[in-house]
């Protein structure tokens, strides 16, 4: 029997849903977690960016895990736990585990630009919490680049499991499967989920199935299993909006959607501002288009 591993498959980075005064909404956040499950998705990732995790306090982070975990279990949910020193973030990986999280995400240190010692202690603490880690390269947001030659170093250390890989060069999924056969690779970027599928991704932390989560499933198992004639199509369907997750407005952008198909997107906490009328006007119209071909 192969072993569970929590990260594969279509894990959804949960937008969060606020109410208007800004204050977390756990019973809509409970029931979007259980709406995703029902639609196919795998499991959720909490308190990553899409989340707006820098801004919650601790007290709202914790309970965002905990409210994930209530309800779909502690195996379908993989919590970020970024922060800006290593002790922090062992801190959040030992609350994921204490709520029954079987595995965590971590970016490499974000407060500065590490260096690679920096880096391998950063990792070698959080994984003592004795959780698998699942790496987050976003070289564009840190700053600091998980390098496949960085990444086989620290999986053959034992410090982590996976990765999400946002750089958005493709060509990277080759060159990690030769350094680090069994580093397990996951679509970070929504827009490049084809290419990265196709080159052996076991996993997507994906952001637009917040809003179109069926279409997404269909379209990454299709993807994965090298069905490239329902794939293709979908994907040229879906991209438009699928592009919108490496953009700066991401958050904006999914919680947009999330509005137009019905769900609850809601607003964000500053400093994200709204969409400019121009940015607004893209979304809705490829997300109506996405609804009027029956993707939603």
């Amino acid at each position: 029997m192969t072993e569970h591993r929590p990260w594969h498959g279509v894990l959804v980075a949960t937008a969060l849903p606020l109410n208007d005064d800004l204050s977390v909404n756990y019973d809509r956040y409970a029931e979007h977690c259980a709406w995703l499950v029902e639609n196919g998705c795998d499991g959720v990732v909490p308190n990553g960016s899409l989340g707006e995790y820098q801004v919650l306090t601790p007290e709202e982070r914790a309970r965002v895990v905990e409210t994930a975990v209530a309800a779909i279990g502690g195996e379908r949910v993989m919590p970020g736990v970024a922060a800006y020193g290593s002790a922090e973030s062992r801190r959040w990986a030992e609350q994921a585990g204490e709520a029954g999280c079987r595995a965590v995400m971590l970016l490499p240190p974000n407060a500065y630009r590490a260096d690679e010692r920096s880096v391998l202690a950063h990792y070698a603490e959080v994984a003592r919490s004795g959780l698998p880690v699942v790496a987050y390269n976003n070289p564009i947001d840190t700053k600091v680049d998980l390098v496949p030659e960085l990444l086989a170093r620290l999986h053959g250390e034992g410090h982590i499991q996976g990765v999400k890989e946002f750089s958005g060069d493709v060509r990277r999924a080759y060159r990690i499967a030769e350094l680090a056969p069994e580093l397990d690779l996951l679509i970070g970027a929504d827009d490049v989920l084809l290419e990265l599928a196709v080159a052996g991704a076991k996993g997507w932390v994906a952001g637009y199935p917040n809003a179109l989560p069926r279409a997404s499933v269909e379209l990454y198992h299709a993807a994965v299993d090298g069905d490239l004639d329902t794939a293709l199509p979908l994907y040229r369907q879906l991209h438009p909006l699928l592009r919108w997750d490496s953009q700066v407005e991401f958050v904006q952008a999914i919680k947009l959607s999330m509005d137009i198909v019905g769900r609850h997107g809601g607003p964000c906490r500053p400093p994200r501002a709204t969409l400019l009328p121009g940015q607004e006007a893209a979304v809705r119209a490829a997300t109506e288009k996405a609804v009027a071909a029956g993707l939603a």
